[in-house]
Protein backbone atom coordinates (compact mmCIF):
# COMPACT_ATOMS: atom_id res chain seq x y z
CA UNK A 1 0.00 0.00 0.00
CA UNK A 2 1.18 3.02 -0.97
CA UNK A 3 2.35 6.09 1.93
CA UNK A 4 0.60 8.57 2.95
CA UNK A 5 3.48 11.88 2.56
CA UNK A 6 3.31 14.47 4.71
CA UNK A 7 5.70 17.47 4.66
CA UNK A 8 7.51 18.27 7.98
CA UNK A 9 8.98 21.81 8.51
CA UNK A 10 11.29 21.88 11.68
CA UNK A 11 14.64 24.05 12.40
CA UNK A 12 15.76 21.44 15.13
CA UNK A 13 17.57 18.08 13.04
CA UNK A 14 20.95 16.23 14.02
CA UNK A 15 23.48 17.51 14.05
CA UNK A 16 21.29 19.74 16.39
CA UNK A 17 21.60 18.92 20.33
CA UNK A 18 19.51 19.88 23.05
CA UNK A 19 15.78 19.00 23.72
CA UNK A 20 14.44 20.74 20.79
CA UNK A 21 15.49 18.11 18.46
CA UNK A 22 14.23 14.92 20.03
CA UNK A 23 10.35 15.46 19.24
CA UNK A 24 10.44 15.14 15.34
CA UNK A 25 13.32 12.99 15.09
CA UNK A 26 11.50 10.17 17.11
CA UNK A 27 8.44 10.74 15.28
CA UNK A 28 10.05 10.50 11.73
CA UNK A 29 12.13 7.28 13.18
CA UNK A 30 8.41 5.08 13.71
CA UNK A 31 5.96 7.56 10.88
CA UNK A 32 6.69 4.80 8.89
CA UNK A 33 5.56 2.21 11.08
CA UNK A 34 2.23 3.94 10.44
CA UNK A 35 1.75 4.30 6.42
CA UNK A 36 3.28 7.53 6.44
CA UNK A 37 6.09 8.96 4.59
CA UNK A 38 7.64 11.56 6.03
CA UNK A 39 9.56 14.51 4.34
CA UNK A 40 11.42 16.91 6.65
CA UNK A 41 12.79 20.39 5.91
CA UNK A 42 15.21 21.93 7.40
CA UNK A 43 17.97 24.42 7.05
CA UNK A 44 21.13 24.31 5.01
CA UNK A 45 23.30 26.32 7.27
CA UNK A 46 21.98 26.47 10.37
CA UNK A 47 23.28 27.88 13.98
CA UNK A 48 23.12 26.08 16.34
CA UNK A 49 24.02 26.47 19.92
CA UNK A 50 24.52 22.74 20.88
CA UNK A 51 26.01 20.38 18.70
CA UNK A 52 25.89 16.68 19.14
CA UNK A 53 27.32 15.05 16.01
CA UNK A 54 26.08 11.22 17.48
CA UNK A 55 22.75 11.98 16.93
CA UNK A 56 23.36 12.10 12.93
CA UNK A 57 23.06 8.04 12.88
CA UNK A 58 19.51 8.56 14.84
CA UNK A 59 17.81 10.13 11.56
CA UNK A 60 15.96 7.33 9.72
CA UNK A 61 16.85 6.05 6.73
CA UNK A 62 12.92 6.26 5.53
CA UNK A 63 12.86 9.74 5.72
CA UNK A 64 13.07 12.12 2.97
CA UNK A 65 15.34 15.19 4.06
CA UNK A 66 15.01 18.69 2.23
CA UNK A 67 17.64 21.41 3.04
CA UNK A 68 17.51 24.65 1.96
CA UNK A 69 20.02 28.04 2.78
CA UNK A 70 19.13 30.00 5.84
CA UNK A 71 20.75 33.83 6.92
CA UNK A 72 20.34 33.99 10.54
CA UNK A 73 21.36 37.51 12.24
CA UNK A 74 23.04 35.17 15.07
CA UNK A 75 25.89 34.73 12.17
CA UNK A 76 26.46 38.57 12.33
CA UNK A 77 26.28 38.99 16.15
CA UNK A 78 28.51 36.30 17.04
CA UNK A 79 31.48 38.13 15.89
CA UNK A 80 30.80 40.87 18.47
CA UNK A 81 30.22 38.16 21.17
CA UNK A 82 30.44 34.55 20.54
CA UNK A 83 29.29 33.58 23.78
CA UNK A 84 26.02 35.47 24.62
CA UNK A 85 25.26 35.29 21.28
CA UNK A 86 25.66 31.39 21.44
CA UNK A 87 23.50 31.55 25.33
CA UNK A 88 20.64 33.63 24.45
CA UNK A 89 20.22 31.88 20.98
CA UNK A 90 20.36 28.73 23.66
CA UNK A 91 17.75 30.40 26.06
CA UNK A 92 19.96 31.19 28.64
CA UNK A 93 19.26 34.65 29.70
CA UNK A 94 21.69 36.60 32.27
CA UNK A 95 19.70 37.64 35.57
CA UNK A 96 17.78 41.28 34.79
CA UNK A 97 19.84 42.83 37.53
CA UNK A 98 23.40 41.36 36.10
CA UNK A 99 22.90 42.20 32.62
CA UNK A 100 25.34 43.93 30.79
CA UNK A 101 25.03 47.06 28.49
CA UNK A 102 25.79 44.35 25.74
CA UNK A 103 23.20 41.65 27.05
CA UNK A 104 20.53 44.26 27.37
CA UNK A 105 21.28 45.28 23.70
CA UNK A 106 21.64 41.28 22.43
CA UNK A 107 17.64 40.93 24.19
CA UNK A 108 16.46 44.55 22.52
CA UNK A 109 17.66 43.73 19.31
CA UNK A 110 16.13 39.89 19.40
CA UNK A 111 12.87 40.78 20.70
CA UNK A 112 11.64 43.93 18.71
CA UNK A 113 13.99 43.83 15.62
CA UNK A 114 13.17 40.00 15.04
CA UNK A 115 9.75 39.44 14.80
CA UNK A 116 8.98 36.05 16.30
CA UNK A 117 12.27 35.65 16.29
CA UNK A 118 15.85 35.43 14.41
CA UNK A 119 14.82 32.81 11.76
CA UNK A 120 12.62 34.90 10.47
CA UNK A 121 14.54 35.15 7.67
CA UNK A 122 13.86 31.55 6.22
CA UNK A 123 10.12 32.37 5.84
CA UNK A 124 9.83 33.87 2.34
CA UNK A 125 12.46 31.48 0.25
CA UNK A 126 10.89 28.34 2.60
CA UNK A 127 7.22 29.50 1.46
CA UNK A 128 8.51 29.58 -2.40
CA UNK A 129 10.50 26.57 -2.61
CA UNK A 130 8.21 24.75 -0.59
CA UNK A 131 5.11 25.97 -2.70
CA UNK A 132 6.85 24.62 -5.52
CA UNK A 133 7.41 21.26 -4.12
CA UNK A 134 4.45 20.32 -2.81
CA UNK A 135 2.72 21.22 -6.22
CA UNK A 136 5.15 19.15 -7.83
CA UNK A 137 4.91 16.12 -5.40
CA UNK A 138 1.39 16.42 -4.52
CA UNK A 139 1.59 16.87 -0.98
CA UNK A 140 -1.69 17.61 0.92
CA UNK A 141 -0.23 17.65 4.81
CA UNK A 142 2.35 19.78 6.52
CA UNK A 143 3.51 20.43 10.04
CA UNK A 144 5.37 22.78 11.08
CA UNK A 145 7.15 22.77 14.48
CA UNK A 146 7.95 25.78 17.05
CA UNK A 147 9.44 27.24 18.61
CA UNK A 148 11.42 28.73 16.66
CA UNK A 149 7.79 30.10 15.91
CA UNK A 150 9.02 31.94 12.77
CA UNK A 151 8.16 28.30 11.09
CA UNK A 152 4.58 28.79 11.87
CA UNK A 153 4.39 31.36 9.84
CA UNK A 154 6.20 29.65 6.98
CA UNK A 155 2.75 27.11 7.58
CA UNK A 156 0.72 29.84 7.29
CA UNK A 157 2.09 31.28 4.09
CA UNK A 158 1.73 27.83 2.69
CA UNK A 159 -2.31 27.50 3.35
CA UNK A 160 -3.15 30.44 2.51
CA UNK A 161 -1.66 29.34 -0.76
CA UNK A 162 -2.37 26.24 -1.57
CA UNK A 163 -5.15 23.33 -0.37
CA UNK A 164 -2.91 21.85 2.36
CA UNK A 165 -4.15 20.54 5.58
CA UNK A 166 -2.04 21.68 8.46
CA UNK A 167 -1.06 21.06 12.00
CA UNK A 168 0.76 23.71 13.99
CA UNK A 169 2.93 21.75 16.70
CA UNK A 170 4.20 23.89 19.83
CA UNK A 171 6.81 22.13 22.18
CA UNK A 172 6.67 25.07 23.93
CA UNK A 173 3.97 28.03 24.09
CA UNK A 174 4.38 31.39 22.84
CA UNK A 175 3.82 34.33 24.41
CA UNK A 176 3.40 32.60 27.28
CA UNK A 177 7.03 30.65 27.12
CA UNK A 178 9.25 31.61 30.32
CA UNK A 179 11.74 33.95 28.30
CA UNK A 180 9.53 36.30 26.56
CA UNK A 181 9.28 38.80 29.01
CA UNK A 182 13.02 38.95 29.29
CA UNK A 183 13.28 39.88 25.63
CA UNK A 184 12.88 43.83 26.52
CA UNK A 185 9.75 43.64 24.08
CA UNK A 186 8.19 47.22 22.91
CA UNK A 187 4.59 47.94 23.26
CA UNK A 188 4.60 47.18 19.17
CA UNK A 189 6.73 43.89 19.33
CA UNK A 190 4.61 42.42 22.23
CA UNK A 191 1.31 43.37 20.14
CA UNK A 192 2.83 42.04 17.25
CA UNK A 193 3.45 38.71 18.41
CA UNK A 194 -0.09 38.51 19.73
CA UNK A 195 -1.52 39.09 16.38
CA UNK A 196 0.92 35.94 15.00
CA UNK A 197 0.18 33.85 17.34
CA UNK A 198 -3.32 34.48 17.46
CA UNK A 199 -3.14 34.23 12.77
CA UNK A 200 -1.47 30.81 13.52
CA UNK A 201 -3.79 28.92 16.34
CA UNK A 202 -6.72 30.34 14.46
CA UNK A 203 -5.80 29.57 10.61
CA UNK A 204 -3.86 26.26 10.97
CA UNK A 205 -6.38 23.14 10.54
CA UNK A 206 -5.37 21.37 13.93
CA UNK A 207 -3.05 22.73 17.27
CA UNK A 208 -0.63 19.82 18.75
CA UNK A 209 0.53 21.07 22.28
CA UNK A 210 2.63 18.58 24.71
CA UNK A 211 0.38 19.46 27.80
CA UNK A 212 -3.02 19.99 28.83
CA UNK A 213 -2.64 23.81 30.15
CA UNK A 214 -1.13 24.74 27.02
CA UNK A 215 -4.32 23.59 25.52
CA UNK A 216 -6.27 25.18 28.12
CA UNK A 217 -4.19 28.23 27.02
CA UNK A 218 -4.75 28.44 23.34
CA UNK A 219 -8.96 27.27 23.83
CA UNK A 220 -9.02 31.17 25.06
CA UNK A 221 -7.57 32.48 21.65
CA UNK A 222 -8.77 29.46 18.77
CA UNK A 223 -12.24 27.17 18.30
CA UNK A 224 -9.82 24.65 16.24
CA UNK A 225 -9.14 21.56 17.37
CA UNK A 226 -6.01 21.02 19.77
CA UNK A 227 -4.15 17.60 20.25
CA UNK A 228 -1.74 17.17 23.42
CA UNK A 229 0.56 14.79 22.21
CA UNK A 230 3.56 14.68 24.83
CA UNK A 231 7.08 13.72 24.42
CA UNK A 232 8.11 10.44 25.66
CA UNK A 233 11.21 8.62 25.42
CA UNK A 234 12.51 5.87 23.42
CA UNK A 235 14.09 2.80 23.82
CA UNK A 236 17.95 3.43 24.08
CA UNK A 237 20.47 1.26 23.36
CA UNK A 238 22.77 2.00 27.05
CA UNK A 239 24.85 -0.12 28.43
CA UNK A 240 24.01 -1.56 31.80
CA UNK A 241 25.38 1.19 34.29
CA UNK A 242 26.93 1.06 37.68
CA UNK A 243 25.75 3.43 40.25
CA UNK A 244 27.28 6.42 41.90
CA UNK A 245 28.85 5.14 45.08
CA UNK A 246 28.20 8.72 46.03
CA UNK A 247 24.58 10.12 46.99
CA UNK A 248 24.67 12.05 43.34
CA UNK A 249 21.83 14.42 42.85
CA UNK A 250 22.02 15.65 39.06
CA UNK A 251 20.70 18.10 37.11
CA UNK A 252 20.53 16.78 33.26
CA UNK A 253 19.87 19.52 30.86
CA UNK A 254 19.99 23.21 30.67
CA UNK A 255 19.90 25.18 33.99
CA UNK A 256 18.39 28.67 33.57
CA UNK A 257 19.30 31.56 36.04
CA UNK A 258 15.17 31.85 36.58
CA UNK A 259 15.75 27.73 37.95
CA UNK A 260 17.95 28.30 40.60
CA UNK A 261 16.62 26.24 43.38
CA UNK A 262 17.60 28.02 46.84
CA UNK A 263 14.89 25.77 48.76
CA UNK A 264 17.21 22.86 47.51
CA UNK A 265 20.17 24.47 48.22
CA UNK A 266 19.22 25.61 52.04
CA UNK A 267 17.99 21.55 52.60
CA UNK A 268 21.15 20.73 51.51
CA UNK A 269 23.49 22.70 53.73
CA UNK A 270 21.21 21.96 56.66
CA UNK A 271 21.38 18.19 56.22
CA UNK A 272 25.41 18.58 55.91
CA UNK A 273 25.73 20.33 59.28
CA UNK A 274 22.81 17.96 60.62
CA UNK A 275 23.69 14.55 59.61
CA UNK A 276 27.19 13.45 60.35
CA UNK A 277 28.38 11.22 57.23
CA UNK A 278 26.12 13.40 55.18
CA UNK A 279 28.99 15.25 53.55
CA UNK A 280 31.25 12.42 53.10
CA UNK A 281 28.39 10.79 50.45
CA UNK A 282 26.89 14.09 48.59
CA UNK A 283 27.79 15.03 45.26
CA UNK A 284 25.43 17.66 42.85
CA UNK A 285 26.35 16.96 39.37
CA UNK A 286 25.03 19.45 36.51
CA UNK A 287 25.27 18.09 33.13
CA UNK A 288 24.63 20.78 30.36
CA UNK A 289 24.52 24.32 29.92
CA UNK A 290 24.20 25.99 33.77
CA UNK A 291 24.03 29.56 34.13
CA UNK A 292 26.34 31.87 36.02
CA UNK A 293 23.63 32.66 38.55
CA UNK A 294 23.00 28.90 39.57
CA UNK A 295 27.18 28.00 39.97
CA UNK A 296 27.23 32.19 42.40
CA UNK A 297 24.47 30.39 44.32
CA UNK A 298 25.98 27.28 44.71
CA UNK A 299 29.20 29.16 45.78
CA UNK A 300 27.40 31.54 47.76
CA UNK A 301 25.90 28.63 50.12
CA UNK A 302 29.51 26.65 50.48
CA UNK A 303 28.21 23.77 48.35
CA UNK A 304 31.31 24.15 45.63
CA UNK A 305 33.05 20.92 47.35
CA UNK A 306 30.53 18.71 46.38
CA UNK A 307 29.37 19.99 42.74
CA UNK A 308 30.59 18.10 39.50
CA UNK A 309 29.78 20.25 36.92
CA UNK A 310 30.26 18.12 33.55
CA UNK A 311 29.01 20.40 30.89
CA UNK A 312 27.59 19.36 27.86
CA UNK A 313 27.41 15.77 26.69
CA UNK A 314 25.49 13.78 24.03
CA UNK A 315 22.67 12.30 24.08
CA UNK A 316 23.62 9.30 24.88
CA UNK A 317 25.71 9.98 27.80
CA UNK A 318 23.34 11.96 28.96
CA UNK A 319 21.01 8.99 29.55
CA UNK A 320 23.93 7.19 30.23
CA UNK A 321 24.41 9.56 33.26
CA UNK A 322 20.78 9.35 34.13
CA UNK A 323 20.97 5.49 34.90
CA UNK A 324 23.90 5.91 37.40
CA UNK A 325 22.97 8.77 39.22
CA UNK A 326 21.27 8.21 42.91
CA UNK A 327 19.03 10.59 42.47
CA UNK A 328 17.82 12.75 39.10
CA UNK A 329 16.34 16.29 39.58
CA UNK A 330 13.71 18.90 37.85
CA UNK A 331 13.35 21.93 38.50
CA UNK A 332 10.99 24.19 36.71
CA UNK A 333 10.89 28.09 37.24
CA UNK A 334 8.12 29.39 39.90
CA UNK A 335 6.15 30.80 37.36
CA UNK A 336 2.33 30.94 36.59
CA UNK A 337 3.49 30.87 33.16
CA UNK A 338 5.63 27.87 33.32
CA UNK A 339 2.83 25.22 34.88
CA UNK A 340 2.42 24.04 31.09
CA UNK A 341 6.31 23.32 30.86
CA UNK A 342 6.86 19.56 30.71
CA UNK A 343 10.38 18.95 30.17
CA UNK A 344 11.65 16.63 27.52
CA UNK A 345 13.99 14.50 29.87
CA UNK A 346 11.09 14.00 32.17
CA UNK A 347 9.95 10.69 30.14
CA UNK A 348 13.62 9.40 29.96
CA UNK A 349 14.36 10.31 33.71
CA UNK A 350 11.37 7.39 34.29
CA UNK A 351 12.60 4.73 32.62
CA UNK A 352 15.77 5.32 34.32
CA UNK A 353 14.40 3.25 37.43
CA UNK A 354 16.09 6.59 39.07
CA UNK A 355 13.39 8.38 41.81
CA UNK A 356 13.02 11.94 40.34
CA UNK A 357 13.12 15.45 42.89
CA UNK A 358 10.41 17.90 41.27
CA UNK A 359 10.63 21.29 41.98
CA UNK A 360 8.25 23.70 40.44
CA UNK A 361 5.22 25.49 40.76
CA UNK A 362 1.54 24.79 41.91
CA UNK A 363 -0.41 23.10 39.55
CA UNK A 364 2.18 22.24 37.41
CA UNK A 365 1.25 19.82 34.62
CA UNK A 366 4.69 17.49 34.96
CA UNK A 367 3.90 17.23 38.53
CA UNK A 368 0.96 15.17 37.94
CA UNK A 369 2.37 12.74 35.05
CA UNK A 370 5.66 12.30 38.19
CA UNK A 371 2.87 11.35 41.12
CA UNK A 372 0.56 9.19 38.48
CA UNK A 373 3.77 7.15 37.24
CA UNK A 374 5.50 6.69 40.78
CA UNK A 375 8.55 7.67 39.47
CA UNK A 376 9.39 10.58 42.30
CA UNK A 377 8.25 13.60 44.42
CA UNK A 378 6.57 16.68 43.06
CA UNK A 379 7.64 20.20 45.54
CA UNK A 380 6.11 23.59 45.77
CA UNK A 381 9.18 25.82 46.12
CA UNK A 382 7.92 26.60 49.30
CA UNK A 383 8.23 22.97 50.90
CA UNK A 384 11.40 23.12 52.04
CA UNK A 385 10.79 20.97 55.12
CA UNK A 386 9.06 18.72 52.84
CA UNK A 387 11.61 18.42 50.49
CA UNK A 388 14.31 18.04 53.39
CA UNK A 389 12.51 15.08 54.34
CA UNK A 390 11.88 13.32 51.38
CA UNK A 391 16.19 14.05 50.59
CA UNK A 392 17.16 11.85 53.95
CA UNK A 393 14.82 9.49 52.75
CA UNK A 394 16.51 9.10 49.76
CA UNK A 395 20.00 8.99 51.44
CA UNK A 396 18.73 6.41 53.66
CA UNK A 397 17.56 4.52 51.07
CA UNK A 398 20.71 4.40 49.42
CA UNK A 399 22.74 3.61 52.24
CA UNK A 400 20.41 0.52 52.59
CA UNK A 401 21.50 -0.38 49.01
CA UNK A 402 17.53 0.01 48.18
CA UNK A 403 17.42 3.52 46.31
CA UNK A 404 15.13 3.12 43.21
CA UNK A 405 12.20 4.23 41.25
CA UNK A 406 9.02 1.83 40.99
CA UNK A 407 7.54 3.19 37.68
CA UNK A 408 3.71 2.20 36.75
CA UNK A 409 2.07 3.47 33.23
CA UNK A 410 4.97 4.07 31.77
CA UNK A 411 4.57 2.75 28.34
CA UNK A 412 1.83 5.76 27.31
CA UNK A 413 5.06 7.50 27.13
CA UNK A 414 7.08 5.59 24.55
CA UNK A 415 7.96 7.36 21.64
CA UNK A 416 6.55 4.42 19.50
CA UNK A 417 2.80 4.77 21.26
CA UNK A 418 2.93 8.63 20.90
CA UNK A 419 3.94 8.26 16.91
CA UNK A 420 0.59 5.79 16.82
CA UNK A 421 -1.10 8.64 18.27
CA UNK A 422 0.08 11.34 15.53
CA UNK A 423 -0.47 9.04 12.93
CA UNK A 424 -3.97 8.60 13.89
CA UNK A 425 -4.47 12.20 14.39
CA UNK A 426 -2.84 13.12 11.00
CA UNK A 427 -5.16 10.07 9.44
Amino acid sequence: MEQKQILIITYYWPPAGGPGVQRWLKFVKYLPDFGIQPIVYIPENPTYPIVDENLIKEVSNKAIILRHKIFEPYQLASFLSKNKTKKISSGIIPNQKKQSFLDKTFLWIRGNLFIPDARVFWVKPSVSYLEKYIQENNIDTIITSGPPHSLHLIGLELKQKLNVKWFADFRDPWTTIGYHKSLRLSNYAAKKHKTLEHQVLNIADTIIVTSKTTKTEFEAITDKPIAVITNGYDDENVEKQILDTKFSLAHIGSFLSERNPCVLWESLVELINEIPDFKSHLEIKLIGAVSQEVLETLSQFGLNSYLSNLGYVSHSEAIAYQRKSQVLLLIEIDSEVTKSIIPGKLFEYMVSNRPIIAIGPKDSDFADIITTTNTGVFFKYSEKMRLKSVILDFYNQFLQGKLQSNGVGLQRYSRRNLTKELAQLIN
